[in-house]
């Protein structure tokens, strides 16, 4: 069987097996946000924290307690870092630099989990599990709770409450993502991933050198790494590392719960505003661009010309030989489509136009599918923008779901829009402008600006992969790539919760004649259409300086 039809088949099950978990995930998640009930667990919780968990809260409040609850974490885990060599399974290394501890903590927090060290060989087995993982899950559950935030904002009526943030919390983290991260972790191990508390083994290699392998707590780690969408390995190799994706099929394991709860959670939106058929709407443009872009990305490294890669097949340079162009293509498309930024091959060696479609696909705003909560969020957001297009293109008052677009609404939609644009555009010229940190990088020309432009997109953006090619350990990126991810995550936040709570406090609009059906193909093909053009507008001088370039070239 030729590569090229393996990897169809490798698509087209994963397509199979997302449609048949679609509706009974999505249903799952609809009851857990919208039940009454407590569980004795969830209870213990909140008494330690001293909230009361029936009493609803005002947009205002939820964002408060979001922001505290993310403060308070970023202290616990870069005090967590700087004092590892005084806690038990340290494994000897010594405390982590305060750039880079100030980096992680934000990253991690943020749902970006970018990766400014080695982790087998900075992190002892305490700050992996007891930091890096828990924040795993929570930061997750974090974006699960804003998504749903925004979804009572369309669903209620003339009401200031919009749920509890501790409530979302607790119960997208107990209910969701546990149960899901214990069954995955055990397929993962049986796939031949790796569950102990070795300390580093030194082995020969086949030169007659020698090296440390460090052994740890993986499988636990590596699905909620991709179910959460966070993407922070054990290993500075990711899952390119055999002990972090062993097999093909485990590759398959991992690409699935990269999408599971962001395709899942339409399917929830849809339940909650009483109209399934807008769910599957959404789900419908989440789809039409993932496709897309997995079809475009793979076809990009599979036909790459020039006479080394026709004569192999394909550019073979910097991919997972193990699985093969197709299987890392999907996987580079599934991990900048998403917030996961996990990687299985190395996007600074993938095509000019291959590259520039894994920093597109972060460009559109992670919406297909997106991260945990996160895409959805952004999906709707998008939403709203296109039904004002559409309102201002035939002289009406654009609606949504019952809800009057008016200019409330639309000032935090294009605030919520354009906080990454500024942020990854201004972080580039700041970085490219400064010979200090051009001297940082290891490529010059096209090639180069392509580098830095994929670091601030991707932390800008909360995805965490790396292109590569540029020295970011340095505290000025630390410090700048930090406060990109803080910005870019909390900022967009705050938009999202304001305009679910102008939404909550209006009246439901009666359906008119001129009111624009949403949940047709031709809303689907509108939002794909905005979608793509707004960030073709708002990037493609920048696309031009690097990728453009150098595919040009």
């Amino acid at each position: 069987m030729s590569s090229t039809m393996a990897g169809i088949l490798f698509i087209g099950s994963l397509v199979v097996a997302l449609a048949l978990v679609h509706r009974p995930l999505g249903d799952y998640m609809y009851r857990v946000y919208t039940g009454t009930k407590h569980l004795a667990a969830e209870r213990v919780i909140y008494r330690l924290v001293g909230v009361r968990p029936d009493a609803e809260q005002r947009w205002s409040v939820y964002a408060r307690a979001l922001l505290a609850f993310s403060a308070i974490s970023i202290l616990f885990l870069y005090g967590l870092q700087r004092l590892q060599d005084r806690l038990f399974l340290s494994l000897g290394f010594a405390p982590v630099p305060d750039h880079v501890a100030w980096n992680t903590a934000v990253s991690f927090v943020t749902n970006t989990n970018w990766q400014a060290y080695s982790g087998e060989s900075t992190m002892g087995h305490l700050v992996q599990m007891s930091g890096l993982a828990v924040q795993n899950f929570v930061s997750a559950a974090v974006g699960m709770a804003v998504a749903i935030t925004l979804v009572r904002g369309f669903a209620r009526r003339r009401t200031d409450e919009l749920g509890n943030f501790w409530v979302d919390l607790v119960r997208g983290t107990v209910r969701i993502l546990l149960p899901l991260a214990v069954v995955g972790a055990v397929v993962l191990l049986a796939g031949g991933l790796i569950q102990n508390f070795a300390s580093p083994h030194e082995v020969t290699t086949l030169t007659g050198g020698t090296q440390a392998i460090t052994g740890g707590p993986v499988a636990s780690q590596e699905i909620i790494k991709e179910l959460g969408n966070n993407g922070g390995g054990f290993y500075n190799t990711n899952s390119a590392h055999p002990f972090e994706n062993a097999t093909s099929w485990t590759n398959w394991v991992e690409i699935f719960a990269i999408f599971l709860i962001p395709f899942a959670l339409p399917r929830t939106f849809g339940r909650m505003v009483g109209d399934t058929r807008q769910g599957y709407a959404i789900v419908a443009i989440m789809g039409t661009l993932a496709l897309a872009s997995v079809a475009l990305l793979t076809g990009l490294e599979v036909a790459h010309g020039g006479t080394v890669p026709q004569a192999v097949g394909a550019a073979m340079e910097g991919k997972e030989v193990r699985f093969g162009v197709p299987n890392s293509g999907t996987f580079a498309a599934a991990t900048t489509l998403t917030s996961t930024g996990a990687v299985n091959s190395f996007h600074d060696s993938f095509t000019a136009l291959g590259g520039m479609l894994t920093m597109f696909n972060m460009m559109l705003g992670e919406v297909a599918p997106g991260g945990a909560g996160a895409g959805l969020y952004g999906m709707l957001v998008l939403a709203v923008i296109t039904v004002f297009v559409a309102g201002l293109m035939v002289g009406r008052t654009p609606e949504y779901l019952g809800k009057r677009i008016g200019s409330r609404e639309i000032k935090f939609a294009a605030m919520y829009f354009l906080v990454t644009p500024l942020l990854v555009l201004t972080g580039t010229a700041l970085a490219m402008g400064s010979a200090e940190q051009r001297a940082s990088m290891l490529n010059s020309g096209p090639h180069g600006f392509s580098e830095v432009l994929y670091a601030f997109t991707s932390a800008s953006n909360n995805n965490g992969s790396a292109f590569g090619g540029i020295t970011v350990n340095t505290p000025w990126y630390d410090v700048a790539l930090g406060l990109c991810m803080a910005f870019g995550r909390f900022l967009p936040i705050i938009f999202v919760l304001a305009l679910a709570g102008s939404l909550a406090r209006q009246a439901p609009v009666p359906v008119s004649a001129g009111t624009l059906p949403t949940h047709r193909p031709q809303f689907v093909g509108m939002v794909v259409g905005v979608t793509v053009i707004l960030v073709a507008l708002t990037f493609l001088p920048a696309l031009a300086l690097g990728p453009l370039a150098e595919g040009i070239q």
